[in-house]
């Protein structure tokens, strides 16, 4: 006698025989086992449907974790054999902005002192990022090791005060230039601004809190027409946005300053210039165009007035920033809170000779021995400003600071640089780039 399971579920076609009444129950069980059936499958589907994004989940963890470019052992012993001291009362420092222009030659120069110094870029292509990497393989022939990461990165920040109590932080991280803000406004407010209060939340949080120097700009003088530029005169007229960030950095600095007891000194460059420096710059772009055959703008102010600005030489711009992380005090507060008033200090950091831009291209065509293809514009309305001077009494009052490179002698090392980097060949005067 067949069982009831072969009567109902056949395994072949004619095995299974009707028996009359029996025709509405098998017209039910076959629907069940229908519906059972598409359950089951659909449970089966949606159970590989999770593995497969637990797993690809997973790949992805895995290739952000083995592409990261910080974390680890090794990572950690490089940060700390960075930042180790190798003279008596020497400092520990945090300098953002390392692979950049003064960030690299600050740290640089913080190094062969004895100082323990971290770096800190994220190697943006605002430029060449070439360059950078040039300055950062310079750098770490001074076994001077460079993070490659974004000043927002919380974590990153509380990892390096984590590993390293610094005594200072030298906030030299920036996006700069005055021209390309408007073309690209939100990196100025991302780096400028939300990357500031980022590190000053980490700094205020750190224990020991570090003493902070921070680089500022004589852009926040705008629209300012009394010269020379004074500390003590009116910032609240900016003509760009990228001074409109600086200017705001500094009115940050300040609350940061004032609720939890951070030391902090701002300094406001004015066109800081020389070897290594920004292709962005004028003397910069100009030497390239000249010794390439091209012409180069130039542009007047009102009534066909000449431009002029207070070039100061990096050499003179990192003796200002050592000096003020030498005279910092201590910031007060612990724990993320206050203990006590702490210093706020703000500082022209200028060389006090201003020269007009034609000037400056005649230097460079002694220094290059080529004669530039000028065209002469006026001013657009794009942020720059005619003239800067800097008033530098009180940086020499309380740094001892002293610019001692003057135009003709910091283009011509300039130059030198310039020849020697991009393998310029004077006989086919063309430029290795």
């Amino acid at each position: 006698m067949p069982s009831l399971e072969e009567e109902l579920f056949p395994s072949t076609p004619g095995k299974f025989k009707d028996k009359g009444g029996h025709g509405m129950n098998r017209q039910f069980h076959r629907c069940f086992a229908s519906t059972s059936t598409m359950f089951l499958w659909a449970l089966f589907l949606i159970a590989l449907t999770a593995s497969y994004l637990s797993f690809q989940s997973f790949m992805d963890s895995g290739t952000r974790y083995f592409s990261s470019t910080w974390g680890g052992i090794h990572w950690e012993k490089q940060v700390r054999n960075s930042a180790q001291i190798h003279r008596p009362n020497g400092f520990s420092v945090l300098v953002t902005g390392a692979a950049g222009f003064v960030g690299s030659h600050v740290s640089l120069a913080l190094k062969k002192r004895g100082d323990g110094v971290v770096g800190f870029d994220n190697f943006n292509n605002y430029y060449d990022p070439s360059l950078k990497k040039a300055r950062k393989a310079l750098l770490n022939s001074h076994n001077v090791f460079i993070v490659e990461g974004d000043v927002n990165d919380a974590k990153l920040l509380a990892k390096l005060f984590d590993i390293v109590a610094f005594t200072h932080v030298m906030h030299l991280a920036a996006q700069a230039g005055v021209r390309y803000a408007m073309e690209n406004p939100h990196s100025y407010v991302h780096s400028n601004i939300a990357g500031l209060v980022t590190l000053l939340e980490a700094c205020k949080t750190a224990d020991p809190q570090p003493a902070i120097v921070w680089a500022s700009s004589s852009s926040v003088y705008g629209l300012n027409e009394d010269v020379p530029f004074s500390e003590s005169d009116r910032t609240d007229r900016p003509a760009s946005l990228y001074a409109a960030t600086k200017k705001s950095g500094e009115a940050i600095t300040h609350t940061y300053n004032h609720i939890y007891g951070l030391s902090i000194t701002g300094l406001r460059f004015f066109t800081v210039y020389g070897p290594w420096g920004r292709p962005d710059m004028a003397y910069f772009s100009f030497t390239k165009s000249i010794l390439q055959g091209k012409p180069i703008t130039v542009y007047r102010g009102k009534n066909r007035a000449d431009l002029a600005r207070d070039f100061t030489y990096i050499d003179d711009v990192v003796k200002g920033c050592v000096a003020s992380l030498d005279t910092a005090k201590k910031s007060t507060g612990s724990g993320g809170k206050k203990r006590g008033p702490a210093q706020y200090r703000i500082f022209n950091l200028g060389n006090t000779s201003p020269v007009t831009v034609p000037m400056m291209v005649g230097i460079l065509e002694r220094h290059l021995k080529v004669k530039a293809k000028k065209n002469f514009l006026d001013m657009p309305g794009n942020g720059d400003v005619p003239f800067t001077h800097a008033n530098i009494t009180f940086a020499r009052r309380e740094l001892g600071y002293k610019p001692t490179t003057d135009l003709q002698t910091g283009l011509k090392k300039f130059v030198k640089w310039y020849l020697a980097y991009y393998g310029y060949n004077q006989g086919s005067k063309s430029v290795k780039l």
